[in-house]
């Protein structure tokens, strides 16, 4: 038995509804099913009525929902003491990034922390956006610092989690320049002559956000993909070396456009390629006796006083 599949049954037995529960639970919900079927398998009986709607517990389901909330309360408790001993006397902040951010947005914010919140000690766990999502859920970091766009939102339940705004951040295409200055592939491309595209591998957040630039442009963008992968930094060296148009976040591309090293891919006066995203912060609220660490709290509360809307 895994402790995932009575996380996945608390969710179940509170929203009453697979398909809410597998979205807080950051799964698909065929996923979501076999997990509880794996769970009343283990039990040996029927822990959910399927026979009626919304979803309700068996008299065995409502005995091991509350047995659950005991037993996760206590592994909580279990790991936030085994934590503090391996970071005691440290206090150091766990964050969760995805890669790119970890590359790009996270060093020079940590440097204007050190100088205006003061010196901290912290952890980066670099992973792709599910996983560092998936970490911040498991309560395997502090903070889970990620980029958030309307249409692509992350499904965390808002009576457990909390969010601050930290700075946004713009998607565009970037492309090497040629030996006049110009950009060696223009956009849009035409039909007969797609343009080279250095693109996100299935399922990167940035390539789903550039999938929707694409889709919401009013001229018609010819591209020809030659290349994949799921880090920006890994497009950004492929677009230093002439291999084709990337959409880049501006953090990642400062340096090389101040050196002209790279350029935006589109002419002038031509809108609606990029986008625009917010950097935000996410953790988990404290609950009952839990406290987080004092600098993690000191940190929370500064970030709430220093980013809140004007």
């Amino acid at each position: 038995m895994e402790t995932k599949w009575l996380e996945d049954f608390v969710s179940l037995a509170e929203t009453r509804s697979f398909s809410r529960s597998a979205t807080l639970r950051h799964v698909t919900q065929p996923a979501f099913s076999r997990r509880i079927q794996a769970l009343e398998a283990w039990a040996g009986t029927d822990l959910v009525d399927r026979s009626s709607y919304p979803t309700r517990l068996t008299p065995a389901g409502e005995t091991l929902y509350a047995q659950s909330l005991e037993m996760l309360q206590a592994l909580q408790s279990t790991r936030a003491m085994l934590r503090g001993h391996s970071a005691a006397g440290q206090d150091v902040i766990e964050f969760a990034v995805p890669h790119t951010l970890a590359f790009t947005f996270f060093p020079a914010w940590v440097s204007s922390l050190r100088e205006k919140f003061g010196p901290i000690k912290s952890r980066l766990i670099a992973l792709n956006v599910h996983d560092a999502v998936m970490r911040l859920v498991e309560g395997g970091c502090d903070l889970l610092i990620a980029y958030h766009h309307p249409s692509q939102p992350f499904q965390l339940d808002a009576d457990r989690y909390e969010m601050v705004t930290l700075g946004q951040e713009v998607l565009s295409p970037y492309v090497k320049p040629g030996p006049d200055g110009e950009p060696l592939y223009r956009l849009p491309g035409r039909a007969g002559q797609p343009l080279p595209y250095l693109g996100y591998a299935p399922g990167a957040y940035l390539g789903r956000v550039t999938d929707l630039i694409l889709k919401q442009s009013s001229t018609a963008i010819h591209l020809d993909r030659v290349y994949e992968t799921d880090m920006a930094e890994g497009l950004k060296v492929m677009a230093l070396e002439g291999h084709g148009v990337a959409f880049l976040p501006h953090s990642a591309v400062k340096k090389e456009l101040r050196a002209r090293r790279l350029v935006n891919a589109a002419p002038a006066g031509m809108l609606g390629l990029d986008m625009t995203m917010d950097v935000r912060a996410y953790r988990e609220k404290p609950v009952g006796k839990e406290a987080p660490k004092g600098t993690a709290q000191a940190l929370w509360a500064y970030l709430v006083a220093h980013n809140a809307p004007k």
